[in-house]
């Protein structure tokens, strides 16, 4: 009995697809219900047989550790994309905000990973250093031209990652980033130094002595300084006369007796 060479390659691209299903349908179902989530409502989800599921993941590990395989290598992928960027800083902080945003829905898969149950296997650690790689290298090029601070290292960095995401996840998925985020991120970029000395002051401005200059009680006016005698009271003739008139209209009238 022969084979059509066609029906092979059609089998294989049909179990690609039906792979990309699963996974998709398990980010989905991992992210709203967690790791409690069962291979059943994956394939629910996928619209595929339990079957198919169990042929492609024999055990729901093995179906979290691709889902976490899969996420890790796109993040690799757009940190490395990032690295033909204009604009290393605006690239590095871009990435650094996609990683905070869509990683509170990962949660579980996280803190699972993270765990002391055999986790991370050779498949993920695999992902992991391809991540650590391409971000450290979008780390340098953003320090290189001036938009990181220098003494930051990719620890720090995914140290800085795992606060901000404890942080984020109280927000909403459509959310912006939190402001403790923000200012967070912000510790990270290169400043320019304090200003170390004092801007120096026109003492024309202030007046003798740093004082409050003085002014001219009827218009308002700044007085000018009085080289001879003794300080001016008015910025003008017309406003001492103003003045004599206001003081004459103020006093009682008087008659003789």
């Amino acid at each position: 009995m022969t084979v059509d060479n066609g029906v092979e390659p059609a089998i294989r691209a049909d179990a690609r697809r039906n792979r990309a299903l699963i996974l998709a349908a398990a980010q989905r179902a991992l992210a709203e219900r967690g790791t409690t989530v069962s291979l059943a409502e994956v394939a629910r989800r996928a619209g595929v047989g339990a079957g198919t599921v169990h042929r492609h993941f024999p055990t729901k590990t093995d179906l979290l550790e691709a889902v976490m395989q899969q996420r890790v290598d796109r993040l690799a992928a757009l940190a490395t994309q990032h690295l033909t960027d204009s604009d290393p800083g605006a690239a590095f902080f871009a990435l650094c905000t996609h990683v905070i945003i869509t990683t509170p829905g990962n949660k579980d898969l996280c803190d699972l990973v993270q765990s002391d149950d055999g986790w991370p296997r050779a498949l993920l650690r695999g992902a992991g250093n391809r991540f650590h790689r391409a971000l450290g290298a979008l780390l340098a090029s953003a320090q290189h031209h001036g938009a990181v601070r220098p003494d930051v290292v990719v620890t720090d960095v995914l140290d800085i990652f795992t606060g901000c995401v404890a942080i984020q996840r109280h927000r909403r998925a459509d959310d912006p980033l939190a402001p403790a985020v923000v200012l967070i991120l912000d510790a990270l970029r290169t400043h320019p130094p304090l200003v170390t000395e004092l801007p120096q002051i026109d003492r024309n401005e202030m007046g003798e002595g740093n004082e409050t200059p003085p002014t001219c009680p009827v218009c308002g006016g700044r007085l000018g300084r009085s080289t001879t005698g003794r300080p001016a009271r008015y910025c003008s003739a017309a406003c001492r006369q103003k003045a004599h008139r206001r003081r004459n209209a103020a006093r009682p009238f008087t008659t003789g007796r």
